[in-house]
């Protein structure tokens, strides 16, 4: 449960629900309309192996990952970077990216994004479908 006091807010990825529309388990913990923030939010990722979050651009936002755990590809524009657990990994604007792990563990990633787009409907641009669940059909 969500802890505030004084002005600030504490929020386990428990607190929130999970995002698995474009892959893997996204959690955005921290955001304007988890906390009220103003310029930018934040949350993490698990991925599972084999799983990969479809290819998308930020068009008003810079990106910040961080590998906790794991191995991850990310597909820049299509080159793909290694990610060692360790490494952040910064990824600029309007820069189409993808996130896969290859890898036999989960990876686990926090990530960052700012500024805010003008309107949340603005800030995520989908250039690929988005992956099946596992076991369903569509």
């Amino acid at each position: 449960m969500p802890v505030t006091t004084a002005g600030w807010t504490k929020i386990a990825a428990s607190d929130v629900p999970s995002n698995r529309r474009r892959g893997g388990d996204l959690r955005t913990l921290l955001s304007p309309a988890t906390v009220k923030s103003t310029s930018g939010f934040m949350g993490v990722l698990t991925l599972e192996e084999g799983e990969s979050v479809s290819e998308h651009y930020h068009p008003y936002s810079e990106e910040f990952l961080f590998l906790v755990s794991g191995r991850l590809t990310v597909r820049l524009d299509g080159e793909p970077v290694p990610v060692a657990p360790g490494e952040g990994l910064f990824i600029p604007k309007n820069v189409r990216h993808r996130l896969e792990n290859k890898g036999e563990e989960p990876a686990f990633v926090v990530f960052h994004l700012g500024p805010l787009a003008p309107r949340p409907e603005l800030g995520h641009v989908d250039t690929e479908p988005y992956p099946e669940p596992a076991g369903e059909v569509r």
